[in-house]
């Protein structure tokens, strides 16, 4: 989760959501990387969680990414879920809970619905002060410039 947490930290010097991702293997190497970066990048799956999932399929040369784990500073939303069920990554483990957007429990559970074929195992509120910190210092600070 630190790893995440500094990606959401480059993510915020960029004026991007600070939300970062890492993909860890079966024996915890780190995979995949990624943090937020919708504006730069112009594009809506610029999600941390997406980019990291990307950056993982290519460094294992696979779109499965069994027995993983995707390591998140803020709960998944809708997409950045279905994008791990997709993957089936073995697990998430996630940072502050999204009572706005969250689908990993809080509105919604994407990941564990009985009715899709894969179902990831849940590890919640993972250095969740920390990471709500974070978002809540982004927010601030751009509630202010735009005063």
């Amino acid at each position: 989760m630190r790893i995440a947490l500094e990606h959401a930290q480059v993510a915020a010097t960029q004026g991007e959501v600070p939300v970062g991702a890492v993909v860890l293997d079966e024996t915890g190497q780190v995979i995949g990387v990624g943090h937020n970066d919708r504006e730069a990048s112009h594009n809506p799956l610029g999600h941390a969680e997406v980019v990291a999932l990307s950056a993982a399929a290519a460094h294992l040369e696979s779109w499965r990414l069994d027995g993983c784990t995707l390591v998140v500073t803020l709960e998944p939303c809708t997409m950045c879920a279905g994008a791990a069920v997709q993957s089936r990554i073995a697990r998430i483990v996630f940072g502050a809970f999204d009572q706005k957007a969250g689908a990993v429990g809080s509105l919604w559970d994407v990941v564990r619905d009985r009715r899709l074929p894969h179902r990831a195992e849940v590890v919640s509120g993972v250095l969740a002060a920390e990471s709500a910190q974070v978002l809540s210092d982004f927010f601030a600070s751009a509630r202010n410039i735009s005063s």
